[in-house]
């Protein structure tokens, strides 16, 4: 990426390369000697290229800022160069949104009324076009009301200082502040699950090759997000190295929340999380949990054997709005527990159809395979020695396969059937609505991903992807309070509009709109539409509000204008 600004071309250890007529300034940074073909070889990188007119002069791009960290850019480009057509509906849900929750004034506290404003339009910007590449920030700008200080442009080159040099201590100060103006007295449950994010970079410390969830041969990061299912808003967050795997960073999780004084939560957790040393973690710090068990868990198949056709057609065990039968058994997980836990177990038609389904393809898929390498000496895992008898001959050479009927039948047996554990007494019914509700968490990743173009960090530094991972959290959290103010809303609306969703409101949105006038001056373009209303009722906001805010914004930007000389 090239910067629209120019820089003088460097004086000293550039060369000047010609590629498809465009040259381009490279910088040599070091010799080395070959000592085969005898002679020192030159270390290059690109900084830029040349200016189309001026030959002294050059677009500088990345590496130059990498090369030249002292340099100064021009940090904001002229007021005029706005476009004519000011998109203003977002930005007020979002702006009314960020102030009800505080944000404003805690970003501020840490980064000052300047960065905090960029900050905040940073955030906006990963909402509003489900993308974080800052190069294609300012397009944004352009046409967006903003929340820094006089609605002032700033160029990517200030966006990346901003995630360079934002304090080490940013990330501890935010999540402090957010999390001491939550109600501690309050009994809450916290969702708690973990993603990995792809790098390609090759300078980030924190990355690791280790077992993503979605492979695609990058070093990865963890990143864990703790969600207040009670509140519907995120807590906190956790990142930690790719290697690391999800079981063991509970621990970890379990001392932050204290020290955040969450001391009266219950935990709802997926079967990534099932082990013995979280659950006594838990019960050592006193959390309760709801937890699922992992498939296939002696502790499962031990309740299944013992409880198998005493509760499948029984109506009275019925949860008619999952469509599956539960029943409860209290009993100790291991020998050595303290007190009993609570073993909820649930039986779906639905569910066993596709295990089986599952099994069976898989199972063919093996025999496929095994009747290919008939004759040969291949040696089979043991994922193949589990469900077949293999028979070779005595030089090595694979000979035929049998299944093992008793192993797979058990297994289909099983099929249909899962466990939730809970340390406190309550029904089946209870515990699958309350693990169930971890599905907002669920949706959070999948909008941290998809909603908001974090699937990749797009930096290449430790102290740019610690910053961008905060800004990220807090577009997490304003786009997670503007998804539960439509969804409670539009819950018990029976004509279910197909713009009660975020990106479709969005969209909706993003159509009202300011021009600028012949005298220069912004004015609303039209009235609010029905289903803009009907979207800003979400919010607490009506057509007035809309109006009077953006005489407010026509004023911030005639006024600037003017002390800047405009027309």
């Amino acid at each position: 990426m090239y910067l629209d600004s120019t820089v003088p071309i460097p004086e000293k250890h550039v060369v000047r390369i010609t590629v498809k007529g465009v040259k381009y300034i490279y910088l040599e940074r070091s010799r080395e000697y070959d000592r085969d073909r005898k002679y020192n070889s030159a270390k290059r990188v690109c900084i830029g290229k040349q200016h189309e007119t001026d030959c002294n002069l050059m677009h500088p791009n990345q590496n130059f800022l990498r090369c030249f960290p002292g340099h100064e850019f021009p940090e904001q480009k002229s007021a005029f160069l706005r476009s004519s057509c000011l998109r203003i509906g977002s930005f007020l849900v979002l702006e009314r949104i960020a102030g009800s929750l505080g944000l404003p004034e805690m970003i501020e506290q840490i980064l000052g009324a300047r960065d905090g404003g960029l900050f905040l339009d940073f955030a906006a910007y990963s909402i509003i076009t489900e993308d974080n590449a800052a190069q294609y920030y300012p397009d944004y700008a352009y046409s967006h009301a903003l929340f820094t200080q006089d609605m002032t442009i700033y160029s990517d080159t200030k966006i990346s200082r901003l995630l360079q040099e934002m304090r080490e201590d940013a990330s501890a100060r935010f999540l402090n502040d957010w999390n001491r103006s939550r109600d501690h007295r309050q009994r809450i449950y916290i969702s708690y699950d973990s993603t990995n994010k792809n790098s390609q970079a090759g300078e980030l410390q924190f990355v690791e090759f280790g077992h993503p969830k979605d492979d695609k041969g990058l070093p990865v990061f963890g990143y864990a997000v703790a969600y207040d299912r009670t509140n519907s808003i995120p807590l906190f967050y956790e990142q930690y190295p790719g290697s690391i795997v999800d079981v063991s960073q509970l621990e970890f999780m379990l001392g932050k929340a204290g020290s955040y004084g969450y001391a009266n939560a219950t935990f709802i957790l997926d079967r990534g999380y099932f082990s013995k040393s979280n659950i006594r973690a838990m019960e050592e710090r006193s959390h309760h949990f709801i937890i699922m068990v992992k498939g296939m868990h002696a502790l499962v198949d031990s309740v299944i054997d013992e409880k198998r056709g005493t509760f499948e057609n029984v109506r009275d065990n019925h949860i008619h709005r999952h469509s599956l039968y539960g029943t409860t058994v209290e009993r100790r997980l291991y020998a050595d527990d303290k007190k009993p836990r609570y073993i909820h177990l649930y039986y779906s038609v639905q569910r066993e159809a596709a295990e089986n389904g599952m099994i069976e393809k898989k199972l063919k898929a093996m025999r496929e395979s095994m009747d290919r390498l008939k004759g040969t000496s291949y040696i089979f895992g043991p994922g193949f020695q589990k469900y077949f008898d293999l028979t070779y001959d005595n030089e090595g050479t694979f000979l035929m396969h049998e299944e093992r009927k008793d192993v797979i039948e058990r297994e289909l047996g099983y099929c249909g059937y899962f466990c939730i554990v809970t340390s406190e007494k309550m029904s089946a019914k209870d515990a699958l609505e309350t693990y169930k509700s971890r599905d907002e968490n669920e949706k959070l990743f999948r909008g941290d991903k998809s909603y908001l173009g974090d699937r990749s960090m797009r930096v290449h530094t430790d102290e740019r992807t610690s910053s961008k991972i905060l800004i990220e959290f807090v577009a997490l959290i304003i786009r997670c309070r503007l998804y539960t103010h439509i969804r409670d809303t539009f819950r018990n609306d029976p004509s279910k509009p197909n713009y009660a969703t975020v990106p479709a409101a969005i969209r909706e949105l993003e159509k009202i709109e300011m021009s600028r006038g012949y005298d220069g001056v912004y004015r609303l373009d039209h009235a609010v539409t029905k289903r803009q209303k009907d979207i800003l009722r979400c919010f607490g906001m009506d057509a007035d509000m809309v109006r009077l805010r953006a005489e407010e914004i026509g004023g911030i930007l005639t006024t600037q204008k003017r002390e800047r000389g405009g027309n």
